[in-house]
């Protein structure tokens, strides 16, 4: 059984990496992957859901790490602990179509 754990950080991927072993992958999101629109208020009324893009950087971010899902049986988002880390974890989430 695979675990992939996904961090924000390159840097700490060798770290992580020789910590955990085997059993594990690790990758970086390398911080956050999606935005609301450049161009648009990214909300529709009257509900006034968001709607996000993938990032220039998140575009190929997002297609590595959805490969590296397919391949493993479970995903652990290991950003960091503070509001910017919850909101790329959430990102991730929604983006990689991840089951809670």
């Amino acid at each position: 059984m695979t675990t992939l754990v996904i961090v924000e950080s390159p840097g700490k991927l060798k770290k992580i990496r020789s910590i955990l072993g085997k059993d594990y992958m690790v990758e970086a999101s390398v911080g956050h992957v999606r935005d609301l629109p450049e161009n648009d208020l990214g909300v529709t009324p009257p509900s006034f859901k968001p709607h996000y893009e993938k990032t220039k950087r998140g575009k190929d971010v997002l297609a590595k790490l959805a490969t590296a899902v397919k391949t493993c049986n479970r995903v652990l988002l290991a950003t960091d602990p503070d509001r910017e880390g919850e909101a790329i974890a959430w990102h991730l989430n929604d983006a990689l179509g991840l089951r809670n």
